[in-house]
């Protein structure tokens, strides 16, 4: 195979956009499952994000035909058209044999995973409270008031890590700002609804960085 015919296959591949896309969207689904309006929205972001990210990854490499100059002056050794190179903290950093075991890439992993066990985990313990019209305080409630959208930006950290784009570095900041603008609105909501209870719950629970030790705050 020549280099040309090499690259055409390295990229173009839309199937695999939708296959891979359509994969993780589902997982996250099944994790989030998502009710409220509130809800769909998050979900949507971080679809959007994940399309745009294998877009970038089997369709079109816009990141590395922008920079492709700069790249190719600063890294004259590197092929950049060949798909291994869109893992470009691999090939900036100099980890040039296999970029899938690289520390980046195997960093990449466990945002991923950590972000999809505390989907996991959260959803069951926020369904139960839905309910029954109670707070959710348990589990990873115990931890933080939002492991959800953590989870969410957990999940994206680790995509960037692995093959960082240029249209995912934009979204992600103000993927972020949304999740903190409906965590604002939740907590008003929620307040709204359970009082005195849920103000006592938030002053003993972080809103996103995780304390150490679980709440002893038991809300009814």
């Amino acid at each position: 195979m020549t280099g040309e015919e090499s690259h055409a296959a390295s990229y173009g591949l839309w199937l695999l956009v939708f296959v891979n896309s359509a994969i993780f969207i589902l997982f996250a689904f099944s994790f989030a499952k998502p009710l409220s309006a509130r809800d769909w929205r998050s979900f949507g972001a971080f679809s959007a994000f994940i399309v745009a990210y294998f877009a970038e990854m089997y369709g079109f490499p816009l990141t590395i035909f922008l920079l492709s100059g700069w790249l190719q002056t600063r890294f004259p050794d590197v092929d950049w058209l060949a798909h291994d190179s869109g893992h470009l903290l691999e090939m900036i950093f100099g980890w040039r044999a296999n970029p899938h075991c690289g520390p980046f890439h195997l960093l990449s992993f466990a945002f991923i995973i950590g972000g999809f066990w505390l989907l996991s985990a959260a959803w069951p313990i926020l369904y139960r409270a839905q309910r029954s019209k109670t707070l959710a305080t348990t589990g990873p409630y115990a931890r933080m008031r939002h492991p959800q959208y953590v989870g969410f930006v957990l999940i994206m950290i680790g995509f960037l890590f692995q093959w960082p784009t240029l249209v995912t570095l934009i979204m992600f900041p103000i993927l972020v700002f949304m999740y903190w603008r409906l965590a604002l609105k939740e907590e008003r909501d929620v307040e709204a609804e359970f009082g005195e209870a849920y103000r006592q719950y938030a002053a003993d629970t972080p809103r996103f960085f995780p304390r150490i030790r679980s709440s002893s705050v038991s809300v009814k």
